[in-house]
C-alpha cells in the first residue's frame, strides 16, 4: 500500500472497466479512485452505526483537490468519525433538505451572473414565474420527470414555446443541482417539447418604407434610433441596447462588439454602412448640442455617456424599447412582425442580393454554418436570375439558327485548324 502523493496520482492508469480505488498507507481509509474515463477522486471509506460508508471529498486536478488538501481533509472527517459522527450521513440530510427553492436561488447567484444580461433576465422570469410558484417548495433530491412533465404541460396550454425555454432552463438547474451532489440525475431528461414551427417574416422594401415613417412620427427619438441601428447593422437587440461609443470607430465605420456583449461570447468586429454610419454620428451631433445649449443657459452640463442610448438610470443604458416598438409597429401596419424580424429582415436583404451564406454569418457574428443556413432558400432569386440571364442568351442564339464557331485556342489557331 502506497503513501498517495502527486507523482503517484499523476502516474495512475484508468482501469479497463469500472473504477479502482488505491488506499493511502498513512491515513486509513484515505484513497485516490479512478474511473475508465480517466477520472481521479479523493475518498474516505470508514465504519459509522456498523455501515461501511465512503464518503467523496472531491475531484483531483488544477484549481480543484490537491493531495495535500484532500488527506488534511480527510484527517478532518476521521476525527468527526471519531466523535461518533457520521459525515456521509449528515451530507445525505443536508441533500435531502435542499429545496427548488434554494437551487433557483444558488443557480441565480452562482450560474447566471455568467450569462449575458438579457439571458440571465429571461432565465430568472421563468424560473421567478413559472417554477418557484409550483415546485419551490419541493425538495430537489424528491423531484421526479413526472413533476417536470406535469408543470410543462401546464404551461403547455397557454404558452407551448414558453414552456418549451421553460423545460431547458429546467434542465440547466438540475444540471447544475447534480454538480452540486445535491441529486443523481436530472429529471428533466427525456421530456417532450412542444414541436414548433421556424418563423420567418422579413419587412418588404413597402413594409420598410412604412415602419420608416412611423418611427419619424414616434414622440420617443432615443428609442427610434434603436430601431433604426437594428435595421441597419442586422445587431441583436441586447448588442444595441448596451452598445457603447468606444465601440465605433466613425473614421473606417467599424463597430468591434466585445465579448460581453455577443451570444457567441467571442468579439465581433463588423463593418457598417454609411446610413448606419451617419445615424451614429447624427447621435453624437445630438449628444455634443446638448451639452453646448446646457452651457448657453448656465445649466449644469450633463456628463457625457459612455452609452449610445443613456438610460433614465444614470450610468446605465437604455434597458427597453418595448413600449416604442409595439407603438411604431401599429402605426406601420405590421403587427404580425417582433423585435428580432428586424435581425431576419438585415440577413434576407443581403441573401437576396446574391451575398454568400459564409458573408451574412460573418456579418451576423454567427459562429455555426447551419446557423445562417435558415435563409439558403432566399439566395434562389439571385441564382435564378443568373441562370436566366445564361438561357436568355442560349435561347436567343439558337432562334436565330446561328451557326456553330469552333472554340479558338491561344494564339488564334481553331480546333479545326489544329
Amino acid at each position: 500500500m502506497p503513501k498517495i502523493t502527486d507523482a503517484f496520482v499523476k502516474a495512475l492508469e484508468p482501469p479497463a472497466s469500472g473504477n479502482r480505488v488505491y488506499y493511502d498507507s498513512v491515513i486509513g481509509g484515505f484513497g485516490i479512485r479512478v474511473t475508465a474515463a480517466g477520472a481521479k477522486a479523493f475518498v474516505l471509506n470508514y465504519r459509522a452505526a456498523g455501515r461501511e460508508r465512503r464518503y467523496t471529498i472531491g475531484t483531483y486536478g488544477k484549481d480543484k483537490w490537491s493531495v495535500e488538501l484532500a488527506r488534511k481533509r480527510a484527517a478532518e472527517l476521521k476525527r468527526q468519525v471519531d466523535k461518533g459522527e457520521d459525515p456521509m450521513g449528515a451530507k445525505h440530510a443536508d441533500r435531502a433538505a435542499k429545496t427548488v427553492g434554494d437551487l433557483i436561488d444558488r443557480f441565480k447567484d452562482e450560474h447566471l451572473p455568467r450569462k449575458r444580461a438579457t439571458t440571465r433576465r429571461q432565465y430568472e422570469s421563468i424560473l421567478e414565474r413559472l417554477v418557484r410558484p409550483e415546485l419551490g417548495s419541493t425538495k430537489v433530491a424528491a423531484v421526479i420527470h413526472d413533476d417536470i412533465a406535469r408543470l410543462h404541460r401546464k404551461v403547455s396550454k397557454t404558452a407551448p414555446y414558453q414552456a418549451n425555454r421553460m423545460g431547458a432552463v429546467l434542465s440547466k438547474a438540475f444540471s447544475y443541482a447534480v454538480k452540486l451532489q445535491w441529486r443523481a440525475d436530472n429529471p428533466v431528461k427525456g421530456l417532450e417539447r412542444n414541436d414548433e414551427e421556424r418563423r420567418e417574416r422579413f419587412l418588404s422594401p413597402a413594409e420598410i418604407g412604412h415602419l420608416s415613417t412611423a418611427l419619424a412620427s414616434l414622440n420617443d427619438q432615443r428609442s427610434a434610433d434603436a430601431i433604426r441601428l437594428l435595421l441597419l447593422t442586422g445587431a441583436r437587440k441586447g448588442e444595441v441596447l448596451a452598445a457603447e461609443w468606444d465601440q465605433f470607430d466613425l473614421e473606417t465605420g467599424v463597430w468591434t462588439k466585445p465579448s460581453s456583449h455577443t451570444k457567441q461570447k467571442r468579439v465581433h468586429r463588423v463593418p457598417i454602412s454609411a446610413p448606419a454610419l451617419q445615424l451614429l454620428v447624427n447621435l453624437r451631433a445630438k449628444a455634443d448640442a446638448a451639452a453646448d445649449t446646457a452651457r448657453e443657459e448656465g445649466l449644469s452640463v450633463p456628463v457625457s455617456s459612455r452609452f449610445l442610448f443613456p438610460g433614465d438610470v444614470k450610468g446605465s443604458p437604455l434597458s427597453t424599447i418595448k413600449k416604442s416598438w409595439a407603438t411604431a409597429a401599429a402605426a406601420a401596419g405590421l403587427n404580425d412582425v417582433r423585435l428580432h424580424d428586424l435581425r431576419h429582415t438585415y440577413a434576407s436583404i443581403l441573401a437576396s442580393a446574391g451575398l454568400s451564406l459564409p458573408i451574412i454569418g460573418a456579418l451576423l457574428g454567427h459562429t455555426q454554418t447551419q446557423t445562417t443556413a435558415r435563409y439558403a432558400h432566399l439566395l434562389d432569386d439571385p441564382l435564378r436570375a443568373a441562370t436566366e440571364r445564361v438561357g436568355a442568351i442560349v435561347g436567343a442564339a439558337g432562334s436565330k439558327g446561328a451557326d456553330v464557331v469552333p472554340l479558338q485556342r491561344a494564339g488564334g489557331r481553331n480546333r479545326q485548324e489544329a
